[in-house]
């Protein structure tokens, strides 16, 4: 399973808000090429909305990261 995959998956069914419109952007030929690559992605659509969707993983995980600083977190193990 590509990441791409991985993180549609994750992600569900699109909502109206996540409809797809046709968009244009210049972009380095090359640095999409390999992030492509690099993430497995099929098409240039594919790696772009790829990386979007980590970008918004790496926020979410810095938020959650964030709340539960100062949190102990115990692992279960019983000494003795």
């Amino acid at each position: 399973m590509t990441a791409a995959a991985r993180i549609k998956s994750r992600r569900g069914n699109l909502s109206a808000f996540d409809a797809k419109v046709p968009r244009t952007y210049r972009l380095a030929p090359s640095k999409l090429a390999r992030a492509q690559k690099i993430l497995g992605a099929a098409t240039a659509t594919e790696t772009i909305e790829t990386a979007l969707d980590m970008i918004v993983f790496r926020r979410e995980l810095l938020d959650g990261t964030r709340a539960m600083r100062g949190v102990r977190i115990d692992s279960g193990e019983r000494k003795g």
